[in-house]
């Protein structure tokens, strides 16, 4: 079968640096691993995906259906940085699906 598959379009601001990246459903298991491999950020995602380090820390816009829902481990673990901006997430708890289409992902610097 020869299925036409939907390409998802995301926007990731880092260090005011614009990137325009393009990927499609299953072809990276979350947004951190999408972001590991379209820019280079040290030390980015260091528990590697549980959830609990807030390492990899961003601030979305334009999240739709359940992308907006977090799950325990995110919350606890926003909450322990004292963050109560509900746009600011765990990339490594956001899977890349038709939810992210259109987002604007903005890399956590200092400021948060």
């Amino acid at each position: 079968m020869n299925e036409e598959r939907k390409e998802i379009s995301i926007t990731i601001i880092n260090a005011g640096e614009e990137y325009a990246v393009k990927t499609y459903l299953q072809q990276y298991r979350n947004l951190m691993a999408l972001i590991n491999n379209s820019i280079y950020l040290e030390n980015f995602g260091e528990c590697g995906g549980q959830g609990r380090c807030a390492t990899c820390m961003v601030k979305v816009v334009g999240l739709s259906g359940n992308a907006n829902t977090m799950e325990r481990n995110e919350a606890a673990t926003i909450g322990k940085a004292g963050l109560a901006d509900k746009r600011i997430r765990l990339s490594c708890q956001l899977l890349i699906n038709e939810d992210l289409d259109g987002a604007m992902i903005e890399i956590a610097g200092d400021e948060y």
